[in-house]
């Protein structure tokens, strides 16, 4: 895509394993989706990397559940991923998260400056990436799950919540 869209999937992806993959390579290779409600499943089946074919094929899957749980699995990693090159593509595995914010421009006034702010990143040690493994992301609890001023004020939260009376929360 353009700048900005390469510059979006470079600081926000929920990425099991990006690398340079090829799914037209063979007509085994797919990328497959299902979603039941609790739980958006991604996986990558049968995939080989674009001029590495030789190498073999990946299968790995991302499950996003609905309750923040995040799981990646990975049932063939025919090669160490620290062996794949990042010539052509990014090579990593993990969550990042940003936002990107219109500044108006100081050289060009009627222009806007786009700039991306990444505020959130889990990189895995791709090492440990191999044949019949997994990862689990479960999230850390927050002020929004508390439902009353009571249970907000005796949270033991590590941080200090507060409760809004006008939002409820």
């Amino acid at each position: 895509g353009d700048v900005i869209h390469r510059m979006l999937t470079a600081t926000q992806y929920v990425a099991p394993l990006m690398a340079n993959f090829n799914p037209s390579y063979s007509r085994n290779s797919t990328v497959q989706y299902l979603d039941n409600g609790t739980v958006f499943v991604v996986q990558w089946d049968k995939v080989y990397l674009q001029g590495k074919e030789d190498m073999g094929s990946f299968t790995f899957q991302a499950a996003l559940h609905s309750t923040g749980r995040i799981v990646f699995g990975y049932k063939e990693i025919p090669v160490p991923v620290l062996q794949i090159s990042a010539t052509q593509h990014p090579v990593k595995a993990g969550l990042s998260d940003a936002f990107m914010i219109l500044n108006p421009s100081p050289d060009v006034p009627e222009s806007r400056r786009r700039t991306i702010y990444e505020y959130h990143r889990v990189e895995l040690d791709t090492s440990k990436i191999t044949n019949m493994s997994a990862v689990e992301f479960t999230p850390l609890p927050t002020c929004l799950q508390h439902q009353s001023c009571e249970m907000c004020v005796t949270s033991a939260l590590t941080f200090n919540c507060s409760w809004c009376h006008v939002l409820q929360r």
